[in-house]
């Protein structure tokens, strides 16, 4: 098949953002116009909660923290350690180029002010996503760090005490209790709060903001993009695994269900050259799904067209599949599965070998797991150091420098029709 005929037939979601983008348009406006009120009302209406704090009080984060579970929190903080070691050699180095004698450009990567980060809390609760995205922009500098997740009606109105005591141990004291499309328009254009002066902000605009989400989540993005920088419209989750007939059914199986329990639009793609492989492992996924305790989600994500088995006649072909697939989490359970793994272009994270499965890089590989989903592996990377800086260049030439090229300046400006550009170069000799 060819590129094109590929991308038109390898299983992807069912995902309309822009039918999604019309629904959530007067969620965004309507956050922007009245702030708090707004917010509490959403709150009602998408989580079943009117929150009495939309901005956590600290010493709920503190009992939070108190309350955590002891191996959840060894767990946490070995992970915390790990993001943070990976995310700490990120940082893109500064650096000075000599052009010429006294012509000097030098790069600068300077984090943005401010970020706002999203944790969902719809099927699940994720504090291994407020680790990726805080660590992450930790790194970075970035001065200051709000959080959002939505209400939980079983937690008194407040987010999920795991994201809670997860924001205390990474030393994040600003955190909503706001979930959904809500949370995006919050921090892209502020909000104003509902106490005594009409007027009293809650929150402060941010510069970017990152994190996973569903269709409304990536919808509200899409709306605010330009406003704010995004990371991406994140999609629904994706496993693609390329194996070969060495690979064992049962990993393969349980990795594919891993993915799968995450949401009915979750997608599972196994790419074999073994017809024997891709049986045993539609034998033990029956046996599987039907043992795990989010059977009925599983089920439906597996049924789905976002899901399948693609029979290949031979790693060659495998890769080309793969590759233009470009997908979220891309395991490799071949034979020197190393080297397969240096021909893939295009996937969010790739994951090597037998030991190395989807599930050890969503809380404790040291990677981050907020990664490209729907294809943009394509064009875009996963979350890191690299989603909160900027690159400034910064440019000083002396008068002999400038003046050893002024004639070129001149010539050019002059053949594009822009005169008072050479203008300015003469003015200064």
């Amino acid at each position: 098949m060819s590129r094109r005929e590929l991308l038109e037939t390898l299983p992807r979601a069912e995902l309309d953002v822009e039918a999604a983008t019309e629904q959530v348009a007067p969620i965004v406006a309507a956050v922007r116009a009245h702030g708090a009120v707004a917010l509490r009302d959403l709150a009602e209406r998408f989580d079943g909660v009117r929150p009495e704090h939309l901005r956590v009080p600290a010493d709920a984060i503190q009992a939070a923290v108190h309350g955590l579970d002891p191996l959840v929190r060894v767990a946490l903080e070995e992970a915390i350690s790990r993001v943070r070691t990976v995310h700490a050699a990120q940082r893109p180095a500064d650096f000075t180029v000599e052009v010429a004698p006294g012509a000097q450009v030098r790069q600068r990567w300077v984090p943005v002010r401010r970020v706002g980060l999203y944790v969902p809390g719809g099927l699940a609760v994720y504090p291994s996503s407020v680790v990726m995205n805080v660590v992450a922009a930790q790194a970075a500098g970035v001065g200051s760090l709000a959080v959002a997740s939505p209400p939980q009606r079983d937690n008194g109105g407040l987010p999920s005490p795991d994201v809670l005591a997860t924001c205390g141990l990474l030393g994040i004291d600003e955190v909503y209790a706001v979930g959904g499309a809500q949370a995006i328009a919050m921090f892209a254009f502020g909000a104003a709060g509902a106490g005594p002066a009409d007027g009293e902000t809650l929150c402060e605009p941010v510069d970017v903001i990152t994190g996973p989400g569903n269709v409304y989540v990536a919808a509200a993005k899409r709306l605010v993009r330009g406003v704010v920088g995004i990371d991406a419209e994140a999609g629904p989750t994706e496993i693609a695994i390329l194996a070969d007939g060495t690979a064992d059914a049962t990993h393969v199986a349980a990795d594919l269900v891993s993915q799968a329990e995450h949401d009915p639009l979750a997608a599972a793609v196994l790419v074999t050259t073994s017809v024997e492989l891709a049986g045993s492992v539609e034998s033990k996924l029956s046996d599987r799904v039907e043992a795990t305790a989010n059977a009925e989600r599983v089920m439906r994500a597996l049924a789905g067209p976002q899901s399948a088995i693609v029979l290949v006649d031979n790693l060659e072909h495998g890769l080309e599949v793969v590759n233009a697939y470009g997908a979220e989490h891309l395991e490799i359970q071949t034979v020197d599965a190393a080297a397969v793994a240096e021909q893939v272009t295009s996937a969010g994270a790739i994951f090597v070998g037998p030991y190395s499965p989807v599930s050890l890089g969503d809380y404790m590989a040291g990677s981050n797991h907020v990664l490209p989903t729907g294809g943009c592996a394509h064009f875009t990377s996963g979350l890191g150091v690299h989603s909160f800086v900027r690159a400034i260049q910064v440019i000083e030439y002396d008068s002999d420098a400038l003046a050893a090229v002024s004639d070129r300046i001149v010539a050019l400006a002059d053949a594009e029709r822009l005169p008072a550009h050479g203008e300015a170069i003469r003015a200064r000799f």
